[in-house]
């Protein structure tokens, strides 16, 4: 390795208590090191791939600022190596002797749980929520919890007296104990915090976790096929689900320039390493439509790990943030040792999980184009479930329109029409240099077919996607052009 000194055990906090791990298996997950090592047997395991929230924990984490911020997220697909820097907060930290956390107590005024098997989980939701609200002088609505909540799966009581009791919960103030775990974080962590390399080799295997840019670049030149971790919502799953063997992975989480979010005159900086819910007041300031579609990928606790760079980089058909980064006209930046390179993100795509990646090179961010006066813009998802469900299909358009109302430019993306995110050209080429009108719409819907070829699988037929896709193309041209009114009408009947 080319680093000058390297770690070799995590070093983190558990509750107040501080913990040094020694892994025979770095991809060992913070699920089975609670439940076997620490016998903590709150945290409970449902799915094992993150969607049911039996197991959400909370992750404390030291800002530049000194403030200690908390997110929920999967215990099952987090490995337990990525504690390292971090605090590790579970349902059994809360209560002070007999005295419950507000959110505990809340949950058994109101008759919330019942089999008890998810109520852990649906606790320290909301604990992080709590403690976010409390952090911002925040009261959530009955709608903030739903969506606080949508992660967490009960199969016994139905979900009126659990959000009942997080709405009753929020007007008490934090307890002492939360305190105490917050400043003992506060303490703590700056101390643990590293500059040079975690790397930990076990069983023929070997888990790198660089605190820089140039450590990861000099990393991946060496192991040139390890698996690039990030946020792990997939990753996660190829070794609870799939049982593979990793043997070199190289987490990105800790390197702080893989984190930036800027914006800038002409376009939004979006680090690799940023999260979804980091992300999303980015996404928020490019067009509401992307803040929605945000809102819908996976859940809380997904948003909360899950990064735009291992959305990309896990070259999906249906990742919902593809469609609309080539819509817009993303550009990525590559770093490949000292090297970097800049391509449009729709070259990136070759074929199914397939991309123009280079041996040794990653992502390093996404410069995302601001919409001018002249364009209009939009996304949307169709899929079975609102929440937490992959989507059947995701279009995305942005036309450049002239002072007449002619289109000039059109680019049109899809997720879930083909084996990668694609554009459409032939429905391009139908509506550049014609008006914005219900006719020139009609001959770019029949065009849609010769763009894609769709299949039929568990998610929607070929047939339903073409006739989704046209649908959602009038759905924009309205949206652009009618009375708001009348778009909410359609929307019902697209939706239908």
């Amino acid at each position: 390795m080319t680093q000058a000194s390297v770690s070799s055990r995590p070093r983190f906090l558990l509750g107040l208590e501080p913990r040094t791990l020694d892994l025979a298996d770095p991809t060992r997950t913070v699920l089975e090191y609670l439940r076997l090592d620490e016998r903590r047997r709150g945290t409970k395991e449902g799915c094992a791939e993150g969607d049911c929230g039996a197991c959400t924990v909370a992750l404390g984490e030291c800002g530049a600022d000194g403030v200690v911020r908390y997110r929920a997220v999967n215990a099952c697909i987090q490995f337990a190596a990525t504690l390292d820097g971090k605090q590790l907060v579970t349902v059994e930290d809360l209560a002070e002797g007999e005295r419950l956390h507000p959110v505990q107590q809340a949950l058994v005024d109101a008759h919330g749980s019942q089999c008890g098997f998810c109520t852990p989980g649906f606790v320290m939701s909301m604990y992080v929520g709590h403690e976010a609200d409390k952090a911002a002088g925040a009261t959530p609505d009955r709608q903030a919890i739903n969506d606080r909540l949508a992660g967490n799966l009960c199969r016994c009581t139905g979900y009126r007296p659990i959000v009942d009791a997080a709405l009753a919960a929020a007007s008490e103030p934090a307890p002492a104990q939360a305190d105490r775990l917050r400043a003992a974080a506060a303490a703590a962590l700056p101390a643990l915090a590293r500059a040079d390399t975690l790397a930990i080799e076990a069983d023929g295997r070997r888990y790198f976790a660089p605190a820089t840019l140039d450590q990861a670049a000099d990393l991946l030149a060496q192991w040139p096929g390890a698996t690039l971790l990030a946020g792990g919502t997939d990753v996660g799953l190829w070794v609870t689900k799939l049982h593979k063997r990793l043997d070199t992975v190289i987490y990105l989480g800790d390197v702080v320039e893989l984190k930036g979010i800027v914006e800038r005159p002409g376009h939004w900086w979006i680090g690799a390493g940023a999260t979804y819910n980091e992300a999303l007041a980015a996404f928020a300031g490019l067009h509401p439509d992307l803040a929605e579609l945000v809102r819908r990928i996976g859940s809380l606790q997904i948003r909360n790990a899950g990064t735009l760079g291992g959305n990309i980089g896990n070259a999906s058909p249906i990742g919902d943030s593809m469609p609309a980064l080539i819509a817009l006209g993303a550009q990525l930046h590559l770093r490949r040792g000292a090297a970097g390179r800049v391509m449009p993100i729709e070259d990136y795509f070759l074929g199914y999980r397939r991309t123009a990646l280079q041996p040794g090179e990653l992502i390093v961010g996404v410069e995302i184009p601001k919409l001018a006066a002249n364009q209009r813009f939009a996304t949307y998802k169709v899929s079975k479930r609102f929440d937490q469900d992959i989507s059947a299909v995701c279009p995305a358009y942005r036309l450049t329109l002239d002072d007449q109302g002619v289109i000039t430019e059109a680019r049109i993306a899809h997720g879930g029409m083909a084996a990668i995110p694609a554009r459409a050209p032939r429905t391009e080429a139908a509506l550049t240099g014609r008006p914005w009108t219900a006719e020139t719409v009609a001959a770019a819907m029949a065009a849609l077919a010769d763009d894609y070829a769709p299949i039929d699988d568990m998610r929607a037929s070929a047939g339903y996607r073409l006739k989704v896709a046209r649908n959602l193309l009038r759905r924009f041209h309205l949206a652009t052009t009618a009375p708001q009114t009348r778009v909410h009408v359609l929307a019902k009947e697209v939706a239908a």
